[in-house]
């Protein structure tokens, strides 16, 4: 498992950032029953705002790869999903078939995320839809689906009145992509990106005056904003893994912000630095916040849309439900090795934040810290602050690819422990995902200790990010 430089975790709090109104009256203008003009559809209104990058500019949610929480990656279900939670822009990835047929795929070979094999370039479009997506981020242990492989034509059609759609991977192939849009009237829906050579971006948008463009910059080639004199394109993705970096100066970004939208990618560190989705979960002014108000951003690309869009419009986002109790992973009980916990082996395997001395192994995901490496047998105790005497369900925020993930079992108080709880797989070690126990209890006010053991013999290989106590309501 992956370990990198960790930031302490801070008490959530919540941030308020100015969205602007969707459109205004004098915008719409006014007209008479008899003519009003047709509703606008959420493409028309996506486009309409991709293309404002005034000073109160709304900040718009990219879906990446659909919103896979609730279907396989880049599946029509995700992109339906993705839109219907909110997000302005649903980001696909494109590759050719065999056939020369433009489908949604991220990877070079199906293998991840479907139940076939091979590289997508030798596949026909039939032998691809004879294929089943697998759920979420895929994988080899991730469930089938009955979703099966889009083409970009399925994709767009989709969309037609929904949102616009960042076709991600395509510019090597863009010809072909361009006459689907062309084909299936959805010109002014689809969005092209790339990090090409600024004349040959010049030469294909002189040949499609209506297309959308965004240009990708990183330091090696941050000259090529530049290049575009004044005929910029409306948007620039921006990476980078360093605050220090040239195109994360806030010089820089100012420049792109004055003449178009400035787009980040929060879903992992090596794309905004440390301002990821799981930061932004913990405190939003440790990722979505912090790339607004300091560096321009109009347009946040997410694994996790509907908190981004809960931030966006209330200002607060992973926020505690009322009368829960939330206790971080890492936040276990002191008192040492049999006392408070037992781990398998020496030190922290995960060269993360852990206490000075002990074995319990932390890792940092992405700016999920999270107690990790957990094996059979290793168990964690956990002190917790119940406000109100009632019953309460304790659920876990836990990632696997594995499926099953692992069981677990839940004693209170030095009781024994409860029945074993199957840890669902979340097909990814960076997918987190909420999982209730179902062996809610009856809890008095005041303190009380929650002891975590995972099955010894079993299957285990899960992370788990924190425990949380929510009341049962009747």
């Amino acid at each position: 498992m992956p370990s990198s430089r960790i930031l302490r975790r801070r008490p959530a709090v919540l941030v308020t950032v100015a969205v602007s109104a969707a459109v205004s009256a004098a915008l719409l203008g006014t007209a008479s029953a008899e003519t009003a003009a047709p509703a606008e559809t959420g493409a028309e209104r996506a486009r309409r705002l991709f293309l404002d990058h005034g000073p109160k500019a709304a900040v718009l949610t990219a879906a990446h790869r659909g919103q896979w929480r609730k279907a396989p990656e880049n599946s029509l279900a995700a992109l339906r999903a993705g839109f219907a939670d909110g997000a302005e822009i649903v980001e696909v990835d494109v590759r050719m078939t065999k056939d020369k047929v433009p489908v949604l795929m991220h990877d070079a070979t199906v293998d991840r995320t479907t139940n076939g094999k091979g590289r997508v370039s030798d596949l026909t479009l039939a032998q691809l839809r004879g294929l089943k997506l697998r759920a979420g981020l895929g994988g080899r242990r991730a469930p089938l689906t009955g979703e099966r492989v889009p083409t970009v034509a399925d994709a767009m059609k989709a969309a037609r009145t929904l949102g616009l759609v960042n076709l991600d991977q395509s510019w090597e192939d863009r010809e072909a992509v361009w006459r689907v849009l062309e084909e299936t009237g959805t010109v002014r829906n689809g969005l092209f990106k790339s990090r090409a050579p600024v004349p040959e971006v010049r030469a294909f948008l002189g040949r499609h005056k209506d297309a959308l463009y965004m240009h990708l910059v990183e330091d090696a080639n941050a000259g090529s904003v530049g290049e575009f004199g004044k005929s910029r394109p409306p948007a620039f993705e921006v990476v980078f893994d360093d605050v220090r970096d040239k195109v994360a100066a806030p010089a820089f970004v100012r420049g792109l912000r004055s003449t178009g939208r400035v787009w980040f990618n929060t879903m992992r560190d090596g794309s905004a630095a440390r301002f990821t989705d799981e930061a932004s979960l913990i405190d939003p002014a440790r990722g979505w916040g912090r790339l607004i108000a300091d560096y321009g951003a109009t347009i946040l690309q997410t694994d996790n849309v509907q908190a981004l869009r809960s931030y966006l419009t209330t200002g607060a986002a992973g926020r505690v439900p009322p009368g829960a109790v939330r206790v971080q992973a890492e936040g276990y009980a002191p008192g040492g090795e049999g006392k408070a916990y037992h781990d398998t082996d020496a030190g922290n395997r995960g060269d993360g934040p852990g206490r000075r001395g002990e074995n319990v192994d932390v890792c940092d995901h992405d700016g999920a810290v999270v107690v990790c490496w957990m094996r059979g047998s290793e168990w964690l105790t956990y002190a917790v602050d119940v406000p109100k005497t009632g019953r309460y369900a304790l659920k876990i925020r836990a990632s696997s690819p594995y499926e099953p993930a692992g069981t677990c079992r839940i004693a209170y108080d030095g009781g024994r422990p409860g029945k074993a709880v199957r840890v669902a797989g979340t097909t990814a070690h960076h997918a987190f995902f909420l999982q209730d126990s179902r062996d809610p209890r009856q809890l008095t006010r005041g303190r009380h200790t929650v002891r975590l053991s995972l099955d010894e013999g079993a299957f285990q290989n899960w992370n788990l990010d924190y425990l949380q106590l929510e009341p049962v309501r009747s």
